[in-house]
């Protein structure tokens, strides 16, 4: 079977005059086509007559500008209009006279600037070719109305197709807006939860630092803690980086070794944490497990910042169809999780765990302390 692909993609980056100029070719051929002579559009009841020297030159004009319909539309129309008036005229009645239907529809559909001049020009024009006609031929004043009605029929057409290619267009270009506005709600969601949580962590243990000048092995030791949170951030930012590749699997997964790492890091930090985890994660748990290292890491961020020191627990049950995830911090706590911050870790946790259609809270509990629960459909099936 010959695949005809190459062709049609060769045909396609061809110029758009050279497409439409078969068209025209093929209005000319045929209107000189004998059984054809004298069988094509009659306006105005001139009578007949065989073709002579000048019908090569009114075919001629009335077909071939159809080369330009799209790239010229007006000019196209106009002078297919003019072939048209000297066909009728002269009565030749070619199967050209056809061809101001298409001119027509393609100046509708094409026609970017002064619609409204170029309608009503055509129409006057229109106007002085019925009265010549109606003067030369017998037809009466109705025929000539009939016929200017399915004129105006077939800009119609042309204009409706604008109008549809504009709403396709517009449909395409919001469609492309969407997506860049959600990529970038991504990349900065995804940048935020991060960024944030290792640059936390290395404020406070870089305050803390400040008061231990006088024991110098416990500042090493901060230090190698700020020094080991600096080498983590860069590996998760790489990470991030792949997670962002167009070519990247779109099944995201946490960092390497999950959670436990990062309760640890919290830990150095200064971050009394209770680490619980129930249950076996899903083979397929798809990005559920990314969201809920997210939630793990926000809320251990929001503990760092603004009760560091407090206890912390930390809960996570896999389960055959959801993950469950619980962090309580006590002591103080705020309902935006973060006072004199924006609240957009939350707030972008909430719509991750909505994409996948489940529950997200964060709230304030018992008048001191804080909790953050989440539960996330893995999309398993038992």
């Amino acid at each position: 079977m010959i695949d005809h692909r190459p062709l049609l993609a060769r045909w396609r980056r061809l110029d758009v005059v050279v497409r439409d100029l078969p068209l025209g070719l093929l209005f000319l051929v045929a209107s000189f086509v004998p059984a054809l002579q004298n069988h094509g559009t009659e306006l105005g009841g001139v009578p007949a007559r065989p073709f002579d020297a000048a019908a090569a030159g009114v075919l001629l004009l009335e077909t071939l500008p159809l080369a330009g319909r799209r790239r010229w539309p007006a000019l196209c129309l106009a002078l297919v209009s003019l072939g048209f008036a000297a066909d009728q005229i002269r009565g030749y009645h070619s199967v050209g006279g056809t061809v101001l239907a298409i001119a027509l529809v393609s100046a509708g559909a094409h026609v970017a600037r002064r619609r409204r001049t170029t309608a009503l020009l055509f129409s006057a024009a229109y106007a002085v070719l019925a009265v010549v006609l109606f003067r030369l031929g017998f037809e009466p004043v109705t025929e000539f109305v009939t016929f200017y009605l399915l004129l105006v029929f077939a800009w119609g057409i042309g204009a409706w197709l604008r109008l549809t290619r504009m709403a396709e267009a517009g449909r395409r270009r919001r469609v492309a807006e969407d997506t860049l506005t959600a990529e970038r709600t991504r990349i900065a969601r995804e940048l935020h939860d991060v960024v944030t949580h290792h640059v936390t962590a290395m404020v406070v243990q870089a305050e803390a630092a400040r008061y231990l000048t006088a024991a110098p092995e416990r500042l090493e030791t901060t230090l190698t803690a700020i020094t080991g949170t600096g080498r983590r951030a860069i590996a998760d930012l790489r990470h991030l980086l792949d997670l962002l590749n167009p070519g990247h699997d779109p099944e995201a997964a946490p960092p390497p070794g999950g959670l436990r790492p990062l309760v640890e890091h919290a830990r150095q930090a200064g971050q009394p944490v209770e680490f619980t985890e129930e249950g076996t994660p899903a083979e397929s748990a798809g990005s559920a497990d990314l969201v809920a290292y997210r939630v793990v890491q926000e809320a251990l961020t929001n503990a760092l910042k603004h009760a560091h020191g407090s206890r912390t627990a930390v809960r996570v049950r896999h389960g055959e169809r959801e993950i469950e995830v619980e962090i309580s911090t006590a002591g103080s706590g705020s309902r935006s999780g973060s006072p004199g911050g924006s609240g957009r870790g939350l707030t972008g946790l909430r719509e991750r765990v909505g994409v996948l259609g489940g529950d997200f809270s964060a709230d304030a509990h018992d008048g001191a302390g804080f909790v953050v629960r989440a539960r996330i459909p893995t999309g398993s099936r038992s």
